[in-house]
């Protein structure tokens, strides 16, 4: 029988949330993290916590436990290292916001063949225990890898947490998913930056008169910079393509503005949040992971806009 035990290594927001989230869902989990002074609150709020890395690993390889990592992408291998130490045989998988870096790191450690990539598109701009939620991930999307040669057990096992955990998951394939995220997630916080430095350019009556669209519009900004400079850093060949096609289209709108208008940037703008609005799910029922091609029948429905919201599989987990 697939044991439903989970570890998770790193108790920051999504960690902990995690934590938190598969307790609620009944699972047995128990959770590392460096620092005692960060996991102090998780041990305050009754959570199985602790400090020690070999025993957390130790027991996850006694109990076949699934292995999340959720420690920052320069923190990774260190993690890796132990896990390939002291569980090697253990499912792994991982919340960075960059995956094909921690595949290739995954690799490096000789661990590829039980490890599946995940990547929660969750979150707020507070970090630490006390920002932690169990219900963070509650009707948000969790992505899960496809990569060529994944385990059907392990990606079902991966995928069974999300949903647990409240999410619908999406199938796709790391190097497509960071290209994605670059669009999505890392150029808006590179925006929101350069947003709040415009406005705080402007001196007190700027920032005295800024509302609704700034303080929107610049939310991430608040992140910790060590956090953004990690996701953005660790997609930079992605992330140079969305940049520039951003600044390209600031630069014509800014060409465009000496001539008396700001419709082209305006209008396509609008158009493509429409789409966003109305962009429509749909949920992949007849595929089952382990069945002939369901890598690549996965990949194409998440490509197309499926979610999974339920596992066709007879395996327990």
């Amino acid at each position: 029988m697939t044991s439903s035990s989970v570890c998770v290594l790193g108790l920051g927001l999504i960690g902990g949330s995690i934590l938190r989230a598969a307790h609620d869902a009944g699972r047995p989990v128990w959770g590392w993290n460096r620092s005692a002074d960060a996991i102090a609150g998780a041990i305050a709020d009754g959570y199985d916590v602790g400090t020690d890395l070999t025993a957390a690993l130790s027991r996850a390889a006694a109990q076949d436990a699934l292995i999340v990592i959720a420690v920052p992408m320069p923190a990774v291998d260190s993690v890796l290292a132990a896990i390939a130490e002291h569980a090697p045989a253990a499912p792994i998988t991982d919340v960075v916001s960059v995956k094909a870096e921690v595949a290739s790191a995954v690799a490096a450690r000789g661990l590829q063949a039980r490890y599946v990539g995940g990547h929660p598109m969750a979150g707020t701009n507070q970090s630490g225990w006390s920002a932690t939620d169990p219900t963070l991930f509650v009707d948000a999307v969790w992505v899960v890898a496809t990569d060529p040669g994944v385990d059907a057990d392990v990606w079902t096992r991966v995928a069974r947490l999300a949903l647990d955990c409240g999410s619908v998951v999406v199938p796709a394939e790391s190097v497509e998913h960071d290209r994605a995220v670059a669009r999505i997630s890392h150029l808006p916080h590179l925006l929101a930056e350069a947003l709040a430095m415009v406005g705080a350019a402007g001196g007190p009556l700027a920032l005295g008169l800024a509302a609704g669209s700034f303080r929107d519009g610049t939310r991430v900004a608040s992140s910790s910079p060590n956090l953004v400079r990690a996701m953005t850093e660790g997609n930079a060949a992605a992330l140079r393509t969305a940049l520039d096609e951003a600044l390209a289209a600031l630069t014509a709108a800014r060409e465009e503005l000496d001539e008396g208008s700001t419709k082209t940037l305006v209008d396509a703008g609008n158009i493509a949040r429409l789409q966003y609005e109305q962009h429509q799910r749909f949920e992949i029922t007849d595929i089952t992971p382990g069945e002939p091609g369901w890598r690549q029948k996965l990949q194409d429905a998440g490509r197309r806009g499926g979610v999974v919201r339920q596992i066709r599989s007879a395996s327990p987990g």
